[in-house]
Formats: structure tokens, sequence, C-alpha cells
């Protein structure tokens, strides 16, 4: 398989698993009825605030929507790199279980969002609780089996030349 080639197999993975990561996500906050979380636009104002951009680091409205926008685009950004890095080495690793390569997969793209929030003080996991720590789990999990299954099924498509 070429480079090019699974790299665009990966990024479209990481996006079909960043989409099922979001649905399991919202579907959570519909079943229990609990809010969004301000976590990712909280980061976006501290590194806002340390890079200088004034666009996103005031307390208007208008800063606030932006930042939430620039924090969702941020987690596309890490669903589809992430996805795009599996696919990238996949090809290496023919023997890896899709279940082991999924939670691989789930664990990067946590540790990536929750990493560099807890670095820089915005959340807390030792305060998470059992349900905060499902609550990003889960979806990660999910995200995860998504990215192995789509990237491992468009590949055996494209490698059979099947288009349908």
């Amino acid at each position: 398989m070429g480079f090019l080639r699974s790299a665009w197999l990966g990024a479209a993975s990481g996006a079909a698993g960043t989409v099922a990561l979001d649905i399991t996500t919202y579907a959570d906050m519909a079943l229990r009825g609990r809010g969004s979380s301000d976590a990712p636009g909280t980061l976006v104002k501290k590194l806002a605030e340390s890079f200088g951009i004034d666009a996103l680091t005031s307390d208007d409205e208008t800063s606030a929507n932006r930042r939430s926008g620039v924090g969702a685009l941020l987690g596309y950004v890490n669903g589809i790199g992430v996805g795009k890095a599996f696919g990238i080495l996949r090809p290496s690793m023919p023997g890896v279980p899709s279940l082991l390569a999924a939670l691989a997969v789930g664990g990067a793209a946590m540790a990536i969002s929750d990493v560099p929030m807890v670095r820089l003080g915005v959340t807390d996991p030792k305060t998470w609780g059992t349900a905060g720590w499902l609550s990003d789990i889960i979806p990660h999990a999910i995200y995860g089996i998504v990215v192995v299954a789509t990237f491992d099924a468009l590949d055996a498509l494209a490698a059979n030349g099947d288009s349908d």
C-alpha cells in the first residue's frame, strides 16, 4: 500500500471515528441531561493568551463563541490527525489485533486531547469521578474501534479494486 493512499484512508477513517465519538458524546448528554464541557474553550483561551491572540482572549460573547468553535475544530484536527497517523502506521503492523489497535488509537486521541488540558490546569482528572472518566473513555474507545474498522474495510476494498 502506498504512503499517500494509507494516509488518505487513515484521514477518512479518523473522520468517521470523530463522527462516532461526537454521536456517542451527544447521546450521553441527551440521556443524562448533562451540559457540554467548557474545557475545550478554556484550553483555547489559555493557548490564545500565551500566543497573544486577542480575538480569543476577551470575556465577551463573541470571543467565547470563537473559543467554542476553535475548541470543536481542534477536536476534528485531533480525530482526523490520529486517524491519518494510524493509516500511515497500520501497514507496518499487520499482526496487531484490531481490538488492541483500536484501544491504542482511542487512547492516543484521548491523551492528545486530555494531556494539554491537564498540563495547562484546565482540568484535573483526580476530580472526574467514575462518570467523568467513563464519559471520556467510552467515546474515545468507540472512536478507536470505528477508526480501525473503517480503515481495515476501506483498505480491503481498495486492495480488491471493489468500488461498491
